[in-house]
């Protein structure tokens, strides 16, 4: 008996097939580009999802897939697919990145319980029905990226509370906001009934079982968001249990029994399980590294190389200290300003090519610090980390986050938490496990790094922290300080 779990990422498809004791057995990735018709968009073609699956599961192997009694899903948050009346597309999926519907936001009455972004649902679908009203009228359905692909599977239309209360159209348990959809001018009915996410919430049709070289009638879960099924697939089980992801962008995501207090720059989300999380969400992590080796003509091995050199870390640190600020896509933990933008500044002739790139890296650790540094404002006092994500492999990259976060980091023994835990949630909602033994199914993890103490680290954080605040008039922004109290 084997668990398929599939992940519909931003950049590429994963399935991952597990056997009864919840160990990986085979992995498949596709990857696949956005579409950008305008700048600030982000779309994707649903068939490129399609595609990306079909291939996908043609490389898993086929003994594997002939076992599978359950699939799970999870996705990237917040975007959106609108489909018809007939289950079809209306038009290109509108994803997290996007930020055309930046003046959306003042239509949010403020407070607001979680922070609302540009490219999740609610900005995205009001901007729709102002600048689209065609497409609007279509609509039937407007659905979570996981939501659409079950259903393309033949399950039901359903969401779960992990993506709904990421919509900004749902409080923070994750139900409707009637009235704020009223206001929004957003119709009721395009949203989903919500259902667990490790509920059965149909089985796989007979035409996408021949697709997928599947059986017909496995059991469909509900799914979830990708980063609780990431924080499901780490192990994080109780209360207090942290994880840090780090790709794209970069979430630390702490485990809460019971809904965690408010507090600016943070969200507040319900977990795949039942618990709740808080969560720290930074846009600019390996997006920024990635274009800053680019920028400088690196390849990735010499840029470690050069940027963790003792030359480069003894010499020009000391003599004229170097600040990048990341926030090249905006920033989300804690600043809430997606106009914020990023640079060095403190550049001298002595500087070099890894000076510069290893100002990179401490920049990118600094924007994960300040996010958290909110998680412990809002009493969660949060000492280790498990570690996840592709862009968290090099040790010196682990022992310099280890630094600047002031944290103890143990690598999780899953390079594909989030098809794992989505394969979880499969296995839940066809009843081989239950929730009692999630605990149990945690990874195997590693201690790769813990802090040194680094005083002239530390000093680098403050000079960051007050760089930003400087410049943040630049940007149209207003520095959120008491995210740092």
């Amino acid at each position: 008996m084997t668990f398929l779990g599939i992940d519909l990422g931003t950049g590429s498809l994963k399935a991952a097939i597990i056997d009864e004791q919840g160990r990986e057995q085979a992995v498949s990735s596709v990857a696949y580009a956005l579409v950008t018709p305008h700048a600030g968009w982000a779309e994707i073609d649903v068939e490129t999802w399609w595609n990306a699956l079909v291939d996908a599961m043609a490389g898993l192997p086929r003994e594997l897939r002939d076992d599978v009694r359950a699939i799970g899903f999870s996705g990237q948050m917040h975007g959106v697919v609108l489909l018809d009346a007939n289950g079809k597309a209306v038009r290109r999926a509108m994803l997290w990145p996007d930020s055309r519907a930046l003046a959306e936001l003042a239509a949010w009455p403020e407070p607001q319980a979680n922070p609302v972004a540009p490219g999740m649902a609610g900005p995205l679908l009001r901007w729709l029905v102002q600048h689209e009203p065609q497409a609007a009228r279509r609509t039937r359905w407007a659905l979570q990226p996981k939501d659409w692909l079950r259903v393309a599977l033949g399950g039901a239309c359903v969401t779960d509370a992990s993506d709904a209360c990421a919509t900004a159209l749902a409080d923070p348990a994750g139900t409707w906001d009637a009235a704020l959809l009223e206001r929004l001018e957003i119709p009721r009915e395009w949203f989903a009934p919500l259902a667990p996410s490790y509920a059965a919430s149909g089985a796989l049709s007979p035409q996408a079982a021949q697709a997928l070289g599947l059986r017909a009638g496995i059991v469909l879960a509900t799914g979830a968001a990708d980063t609780p099924c990431a924080a499901l697939g780490s192990g994080l089980a109780r209360d207090g249990d942290a994880l840090l992801t780090t790709g794209t962008g970069g979430q630390i995501v702490v485990l809460a029994n019971d809904e965690p207090a408010p507090l600016r720059g943070l969200h507040r989300y319900r977990a795949a399980s039942d618990h709740w999380y808080r969560m720290a969400a930074m846009q600019n992590v390996g997006i920024a590294l990635e274009r800053v080796r680019g920028w400088l003509s690196y390849e990735w091995v010499e840029a470690y190389r050069e940027a963790f050199g003792e030359v480069t870390d003894a010499s020009t640190h000391a003599a004229a200290p170097l600040t990048f600020l990341p926030y090249l896509t905006g920033e989300r933990t804690p600043w809430l300003n997606p106009q914020a933008r990023g640079g060095w500044l403190g550049l001298s002739l002595e500087h070099t090519r890894g000076a510069m790139m290893r100002a990179a890296f401490e920049g990118v650790a600094f924007s994960l610090r300040a996010g958290l540094d909110a998680i412990r404002a809002s009493g969660a006092p949060v000492t280790a980390l498990k570690l996840a994500g592709g862009g968290s492999v090099d040790a010196r990259w682990r022992q310099l986050l280890a630094d600047a976060l002031d944290v103890e980091l143990h690598a999780v023994d899953c390079p594909n938490a989030a098809p794992r835990g989505a394969a979880i949630l499969g296995g839940l909602a066809c009843g081989h496990w239950q929730t009692r033994d999630l605990a149990t199914l945690a990874p195997g993890a590693t201690r790769v790094a813990g802090p040194r103490g680094d005083a002239a680290l530390a000093e680098r954080y403050g000079r960051f922290i007050d760089l930003y605040g400087r410049v943040e008039p630049w940007f149209g922004g207003t520095m959120q300080r008491g995210a740092l109290k």
